[in-house]
């Protein structure tokens, strides 16, 4: 009896033994961070640096050779149309005079004239266009108050009809500098063909209602004509540019949403997208690399332009939104890896991580779009490291917040 249970004590502590040795050559439970797979809105951005300048701005330039007097103006004084004096221009001897000077100012003269037709033919193109928009948005609103279209073809149908009102804003804009100019070389042609001492000086008047942007040429002295004295323009009519690669401006479109984030103020601005230029240009990036860019430009949506409280050439950080909805399942970008072609998540199942293939759809710099593979609830492993395996142990060590 007393062998009996030597023996069984003896085979239970070999047990315990082998059993704390199995126990300790067990691979420890990985420590990993996991996120919840949900479901609500999302939006996929293009983001990049874009500056805002002002919408029409006009180069006051000279459209005689002699000499301008000291310009008094400076950055920032308002100007009236036809009222406020910009620059004077005295004659020099014998430059009024010059039979080719006169030749030129005739034929500058000829020139401003067919831009007074031009203007007046685009303007009217403008008008018929915004008439035109006008009356589909107004076509489109009453179809929409009977359930015959949908909101966005009406945000689209306002998108166009506010385009086509600053497009006839423009083309006026453009018909009152066509008729400064004409003004301009009728006065120059009248004084190169007088006696210098019959009109010793030639004034350049404001052409718009605005603000001097910047002066060119600040103290006296001797110009050609063409020389750039004075940039003027409206700084309370904004728009943003915004140059993004070419393989991004393919998705942007009219109408489209752009939020101006750390501009300076606490709440991002909002803007749409009016167009898109046609034409790319080549700009080295920071890491010296030449890449293919597209100005995108953009309106304000506020309803007062004057009260943005930015000016002309200040840096914005836009985000334009090429897409969004508002049910849709999302999982951390930080989840995904590549396994071949096929994209993957690790899911956490009690205490095991399940390798789990997932088809994406949409994708920005935080989340991407379950299209299948996941259902809102499940846990998945971000930034899972080589440790992590299909069927391995781990232990949850902090779970991120809800995006």
């Amino acid at each position: 009896m007393n062998n009996w249970k030597r023996w069984w004590g003896w085979g239970a502590a070999i047990a315990l033994l082998a059993a704390g040795a199995v126990y300790a050559l067990l691979p420890e439970p990985v420590a990993v961070e996991v996120a919840a797979v949900t479901r609500g809105a999302m939006e996929v951005t293009i983001n990049e640096s874009g500056m805002t300048r002002v919408r029409e701005r006009y180069q006051v330039s000279s459209p005689v050779a002699g000499q301008v007097l000291r310009i008094e103006l400076r950055s920032g004084d308002p100007i009236v149309a036809g009222q406020t004096l910009l620059a004077t221009i005295r004659p020099s001897d014998p430059s009024m005079l010059d039979a080719r000077q006169v030749a030129e100012t005739e034929a500058r003269a000829a020139a401003a004239q067919l831009m007074i037709d031009r203007a007046d033919a685009r303007r009217e193109q403008a008008r018929v266009a915004t008439d035109l928009a006008e009356t589909q948005f107004a076509r489109i609103r009453r179809l929409r108050e009977s359930g015959g279209a949908t909101a966005e073809e009406l945000e689209a149908a306002e998108a166009a009809l506010r385009s086509r009102q600053k497009e006839l804003r423009v083309a006026t804009y453009e018909r009152e500098i066509a008729r400064f100019e004409f003004e301009q070389a009728q006065a120059a042609l009248g004084l190169v063909k007088k006696e210098a001492d019959v009109l010793p000086h030639f004034e350049i008047r404001a052409p718009i209602d605005g603000t001097v942007l910047r002066v060119f040429q600040e103290s006296a002295s001797v110009v050609a004509p063409g020389v750039p004295l004075l940039e003027v323009g409206n700084p309370q009519d904004l728009e943003v540019v915004v140059d993004v690669l070419s393989t991004d401006a393919v998705k942007v479109r009219p109408g489209q949403t752009i939020r101006l984030v750390h501009w300076g103020g606490d709440e991002p601005l909002a803007a749409k997208v009016r167009v898109v230029e046609p034409a790319a240009f080549t700009k080295l990036s920071a890491l010296g690399v030449e890449e293919q860019r597209v100005n995108v430009i953009g309106d304000f949506d506020s309803p007062s332009p004057g009260k943005i409280p930015l000016g002309d050439g200040y840096r914005v950080e836009a985000e334009i939104v090429i897409w969004n909805a508002d049910d849709v399942v999302m999982v951390p970008t930080s989840a995904l890896f590549r396994s071949g072609r096929e994209w993957n998540v690790f899911v956490v199942a009690g205490d095991q991580a399940r390798h789990q293939a997932v088809q994406i759809g949409r994708r920005n710099q935080q989340v991407a779009e379950v299209l299948a593979g996941l259902e809102p609830g499940e846990f998945v492993v971000i930034y899972p490291s080589d440790m992590v395996v299909d069927g391995a142990k781990v232990r949850i060590k902090a779970e991120k917040a809800k995006l």
